[in-house]
């Protein structure tokens, strides 16, 4: 591995980088703004329910009044089924909010994703030896320092906080329930705005460090990041050749757009009919084998037969020839040798009918190695085995 060699991580991740952390689960996550997320919350409840503390301690009264010896036993057992069942619907209800607020949080950090890799069962996890290397690792021994700060931390300020309740609080036992309640009330909310406020200190600095962590495992190496392009759109070589490829195209579609004048100095234009379009010129005398004035495939193989049928150049149909012209020559150069025969009987053609002269097209027989499909791939005899 990259890590292994030393080679220094200095490249930010990529993309795909960051889309494979999260397909293995590893996003940004702070247990600590979960805990702050949901003690706020329930700091939020309790100040929005303490108006409702007289009714409480009235209600739980009710509950440890008895009344005769006789119907003791069942008096108990109904009233603890009615405390469990109100016991019960309460935390249901309360819950419901402090898992929304840790929900949201992770929501607004690292975002909700579905890790089945993460879940997925790992050989190394039963391995007592790795388990012991991830107990007393760098990591284990953050965390405990951090719990025991936390720890620390949180009990002094709920000790400065519960000591201005001290002197009142000596003397609940000579108070009512209920003014017992509201001074439990206020000195309970007090504790939890004091807390909620270092949790969300601590729960802001855990969350930058887990980021800082997280992304200094996701950066790259150089050889990291090129391996992932390699691997994504591959190797230099085959992205180089492709280049060639697509400025080879690109020279030659604009060498046949330059070219498309010249088809009204035709002699002949030989078609696919569809497909294909090759222009050609032969003057006695003027040259010393047929030259390709303009060719095209496509679009632009259209292109040449309306220019051809707007000057009235003869145009003839013959599919193998079109196609062996067209993979073998250039624009601006001599027709292939082994293609003489082939286009001077097309000729010949051109001249009986330039006379007036009737005749069929004639035959073109070509030799195997000239003759292409619509793909430029060499055809295969037909007596071939």
């Amino acid at each position: 591995m990259a890590e292994d060699d030393g080679e220094e991580r200095s490249h930010e991740p990529t993309d795909k980088r960051k889309q494979d952390a999260i397909e293995e689960g590893r996003v940004l996550t702070s247990k600590e703004a979960m805990v702050f997320a949901g003690f706020a919350m329930a700091t939020g409840m309790v100040m929005a329910a303490v108006g409702l503390m007289p009714q409480a301690v009235a209600l739980w009264r009710g509950y440890l009044r008895l009344d005769r010896a006789a119907l003791l036993q069942d008096q108990i057992v109904a009233r603890s089924l009615s405390a469990f069942w109100e016991i019960l619907i309460v935390a249901v209800v309360a819950g419901l909010p402090l898992a929304l607020a840790a929900l949201a949080i992770q929501w607004g950090t690292g975002g909700l994703h579905f890790s089945p890799k993460a879940m997925g069962f790992k050989a190394d996890k039963l391995n007592p030896l790795t388990g012991l290397g991830r107990m007393v690792s760098a990591n284990a021994l953050v965390e405990l320092i951090k719990s025991v700060l936390k720890v620390v931390l949180l009990g002094a300020v709920a000790l400065m906080v519960l000591r201005g309740y001290l002197p009142q609080m000596d003397r609940l036992w000579a108070v009512s329930p209920v003014e017992a309640a509201g001074v439990l009330g206020a000195a309970l909310i007090q504790l939890m705005l004091a807390l909620t406020l270092v949790l969300l200190v601590i729960g802001a600095a855990d969350l930058l460090w887990q980021w800082l962590t997280l992304h200094k495992q996701m950066m790259m190496t150089f050889q990291e990041v090129k391996q992932e392009s390699k691997e994504q759109n591959g190797s230099p070589e085959v992205k180089g050749r492709l280049r060639q490829l697509q400025m080879e195209a690109s020279r030659r579609a604009a060498k046949q757009r330059k070219a498309l004048p010249d088809v009204a100095k035709a002699t002949a234009v030989i078609t696919n009919p569809t497909h294909f379009a090759v222009a050609i010129r032969y003057v006695q005398g003027d040259t010393r084998a047929p030259v390709i004035l303009a060719m095209g495939k496509g679009p632009m193989a259209q292109e040449i037969r309306d220019r051809a049928r707007k000057h009235g150049i003869t145009m003839l149909r013959s599919p193998v020839l079109a196609r062996a012209l067209y993979f073998t020559g250039d624009i601006g150069t001599e027709i292939q040798e082994g293609l003489y025969s082939a286009v001077a009987a097309i000729l010949a053609h051109v001249y009986r009918l330039d006379r007036g002269e009737a005749g069929d097209l004639p035959d073109v027989d070509l030799p195997a190695e000239l003759r292409f499909n619509e793909n430029g791939r060499a055809e295969t005899p037909p007596d071939a085995t």
